[in-house]
C-alpha cells in the first residue's frame, strides 16, 4: 500500500512499465491465471520482469512483485510469494522458488481486492480465538 501512495506521490520510479493493452491483459487474466498453484518463475514468464520488486532476488526468500502502467489512476498490481517450511525450523527452504500466495488488484477495501490461491488458502492460519 505504501508503493502505492509513493506511486501517486510521485516517488516511485519503477524498473519497467506495462504498456495499457499488457496491462488490460494481466487485469482481464489475473484472476484464473493465478487459480492454479504457480511460483515465481511462472509470474515473471507470464507476465514479464516487475515493475517494482519487494525483496532480493535469492530465490530462498518471499518477495513482492509490483506492476504498473504509466497511468497513475490504473491500481498496482501485486503478487505475494512465500518461501519456507512447513515445520518453520529448519533451513534452508524446502522450495527451489518461492509459491504465490495472493494476489491484490484494485484501489477497493483490501477484502475486495485481495485475493489468496489455492497454495494460499491451504497455508492461511486457522482465525485467532481471540480475534
Amino acid at each position: 500500500m505504501y508503493a502505492e501512495i509513493a506511486r501517486r506521490l510521485g516517488w516511485l520510479v519503477p524498473d519497467r512499465v506495462l504498456d495499457a493493452v499488457s496491462y488490460a491483459s494481466m487485469r482481464e487474466n489475473v484472476s484464473d491465471w493465478a487459480a492454479q498453484d504457480r511460483v515465481w518463475g511462472d509470474v515473471t514468464a507470464g507476465f514479464g520482469p516487475p515493475s517494482i520488486q519487494f525483496g532480493g532476488t535469492n530465490p530462498l526468500y518471499g518477495k513482492t512483485l509490483g506492476y504498473l502502467t504509466e497511468d497513475v489512476e490504473e491500481p498496482m498490481v501485486f503478487f505475494h510469494l512465500w518461501n519456507g517450511r512447513d515445520d518453520e525450523e529448519s533451513w534452508p527452504p524446502e522450495y527451489a522458488e518461492p509459491l504465490l500466495l495472493a494476489v491484490r488488484l484494485g484501489d477497493g477495501p483490501f477484502g475486495d481486492t485481495f485475493t489468496l490461491t489455492s497454495e494460499g488458502r491451504r497455508r492461511r492460519p486457522a482465525p485467532s480465538l481471540f480475534s
